[in-house]
């Protein structure tokens, strides 16, 4: 066997080894918990992006830490995982229906919003805190 091919062989056991010991996040799904959404977060897992969907004011009050405002999404990948949250669940509805319009493949709704986040110690930032 040349000293390439034993190379790619051990390579290939290396990675094969290494997939089965190391855990995955669970995918994002269109409704997600605050819960899991924290899960997520505690992988340290940069590839996803906070949307707050209330207006302004709102969101420099109080929002999920590291939230972005929706207005900043244009400059987002479409293929980039995306939380967001409103007022009430229904404008969470709505946005999230709007951003897949618009082609983001991977959006997820979290049910509760800030006060759900709120209630599992999630953390926030703002001039409120």
């Amino acid at each position: 066997m040349s000293e390439q091919k034993a190379e790619a062989k051990v390579i290939s056991e290396v990675k094969e080894k290494i997939s089965a010991v190391i855990p995955t996040p669970p995918a994002p799904t269109p409704q997600a918990s605050a819960q899991s959404l924290k899960e997520r977060l505690q992988w340290g897992e940069p590839g996803l992006t906070i949307i707050d969907a209330r207006d302004r004011d709102a969101y420099l009050a109080e929002r999920i830490t590291g939230a972005m405002l929706i207005d900043d999404v244009k400059n987002l990948p479409e293929n980039r995982d995306i939380y967001v949250y409103g007022d009430s669940n229904q404008a969470t509805d709505k946005i999230a229906n709007d951003l897949r319009q618009e082609g983001f493949e991977s959006v997820s709704q979290i049910k509760g919003g800030l006060a759900g986040w709120k209630a599992i110690d999630g953390a926030t930032e703002g001039r409120n805190v």
